[in-house]
């Protein structure tokens, strides 16, 4: 009697979960008109569907299951986003209760628990701090301001490159724009070349893969089985988080230390200083830490840094695969530049046809493969619902190769973008090309990105002819990308640079 009545108290509460279990699940599928998706597994859901790099398999998935899907990954619910119509309706019809990020333990321990501006909750305090680095950094004027930086370190690769050129050496072409940009990015931003920026670069690139790379941690949140992952990965971050805290406690240091409250190379505020003036004057509803500061120079350092020299790099892998369009290219370049001084950047907005093959570029190899979002409150999306709390994944990569809108999408072929008006970076015109994404949280840093990118290319078909080591084919170059928030190539690019010798006139 005893016996069976311990084994009726047990059994009690294992039925009432299952009963609850179910009716969750009965009242789950006849309410609630969820999308399509693959059949999921008890425990993983989708997760053994997806490979590295993700946007990829998404993709294929989408093909089966159709242009907004439902993925069970871990005890996450993703809803994924293939085609423009769709993207659309989130992105700028529904665009207010689509405005929140994807939390992630990377960012909660790295980026002072959101406390920067790319992933922080949309709010008042999101729209101050956009402001401030939209209207006082990030503006035209002041991205104007930076070309003598621009000028000074591309022309310090430019005489890396002829010295190498005159070994006969290869270069290791992404590593050398790399180190450039991310200086560029650091003069600008924090008025000086901020030391072990190359440490600080693989700081940034480690914690956003965990973010982009769907970690075990952030897909099982709750799990008490995960749990010791969780705090081990927390406790590694935490170590990461404590470099960058010595790098950026050395900048505010010294900005405070400074005689002047204007430490830009040119006797103006930088993002530091205007920072620092906040915080002091309190002229922001929330009040500005120390903590508050750093998470948005991380923003600046790693999407400044990781973003531009990503699309550099994808642009010459691109034209030297396609040597038809390189000739191109540096013709116009050559035509347009009637001395053979440095290149001044008043005449890049004359070269029509490099900025046709940076939108292709960024058409095949969009620098955020994958826009990630959260639902605010349920919605209705392409005839489906889209719960609340959710995660909405739109898949640029995969809409910008999509066929459908794109005559053979696996070519580069700037041409394509010729007299087409209604394709611009801005995301808004036209969602079958969204570079930069769109919306309230596309990326602020466009403007920046865009003259940087335009220049440095600009330089490069200027000033080099362009080979490959002997033996490696350009046609078999590995085009797979590395998974990250920067979608950047895996694969070094390693070149030789000839020097151009412009004929007297």
């Amino acid at each position: 009697m005893e016996s069976d009545l311990a084994t009726a108290t047990l059994m009690v509460p294992l039925i009432m979960l299952l009963l609850i279990y179910l009716w969750k699940n009965w009242n789950h599928r006849v309410h609630v008109n969820l999308p399509p998706g693959p059949k999921k597994l008890p425990i993983i859901g989708n997760l053994h569907l997806v490979s590295d790099p993700p946007f990829r398999s998404f993709r294929d998935l989408a093909k089966q299951h159709g242009p907004l899907m439902h993925l069970k990954l871990g005890e996450v619910d993703s809803f994924l986003v293939s085609s423009p119509e769709i993207a659309k309706e989130v992105l700028k019809d529904n665009d207010p209760l689509f405005t929140n990020r994807p939390k992630s333990i990377a960012l909660e321990v790295c980026w002072y628990n959101y406390k920067d501006i790319a992933f922080c909750p949309y709010g008042e305090y999101w729209r101050e701090m956009r402001k401030i680095s939209t209207l006082e950094v990030l503006s035209a004027k002041r991205v104007r301001s930076f070309a003598p930086i621009r000028k000074d370190e591309v022309s310090r690769l430019v005489e890396y490159l002829n010295a190498a050129a005159a070994r006969g050496s290869a270069v290791n072409l992404t590593e050398k724009v790399g180190t450039m940009v991310s200086s560029i990015t650091c003069r600008s931003a924090f008025g000086t070349v901020c030391k072990d920026k190359e440490s600080m670069l693989k700081i940034v690139n480690e914690t956003l893969g965990i973010v982009a790379g769907y970690s075990i941690a952030d897909m099982y949140p709750s799990s008490p089985v995960v749990a010791p992952i969780r705090w081990a990965i927390r406790l590694w971050l935490l170590r990461l988080r404590r470099k960058i805290d010595i790098v950026f406690d050395d900048i505010i240091r010294r900005h405070e230390s400074s005689p002047t409250s204007s430490n830009g190379e040119f006797g103006d505020e930088d993002l530091v200083d205007v920072l620092l003036r906040v915080k002091e004057t309190g002229q922001t509803k929330f009040p500005i830490g120390y903590d508050n500061i750093k998470a948005i120079l991380l923003d600046m350092f790693g999407g400044g840094s990781e973003t531009s020299a990503a699309a550099v790099v994808w642009a010459m892998t691109e034209l030297i695969r396609h040597p038809p369009v390189m000739a191109k290219a540096q013709a116009e370049v050559r035509q347009v530049i009637t001395s053979h001084n440095f290149i001044e950047e008043e005449v890049t907005p004359n070269l029509h046809y490099l900025k046709l093959i940076i939108m292709e570029t960024l058409r095949l190899h969009p620098l955020a493969t994958v826009i990630n979002r959260v639902s605010r409150e349920p919605r209705e999306i392409g005839g489906y619902t889209v719960p609340a709390n959710v995660r909405v994944a739109v898949n640029i990569w995969a809409i910008h190769r999509d066929p459908k809108s794109w005559p053979d999408p696996e070519t580069f072929k700037p041409e394509r973008f010729e007299d087409q008006q209604s394709f611009d970076f801005t995301g808004n015109n036209d969602f079958r090309y969204i570079p930069f994404g769109s919306g309230r949280r596309m990326c602020p840093g466009l403007t920046y990105g865009l003259v940087s990118v335009t220049y440095i290319l600009a330089q490069l078909l200027y000033n080099f002819n362009w080979k490959l080591p002997d033996g490696v084919d350009a046609q078999t170059l590995n085009m797979i990308e590395h998974n990250g928030i920067t979608t950047s190539r895996k694969q070094e690019l390693i070149v030789i640079p000839i020097p151009f010798e412009p004929t007297s006139p």
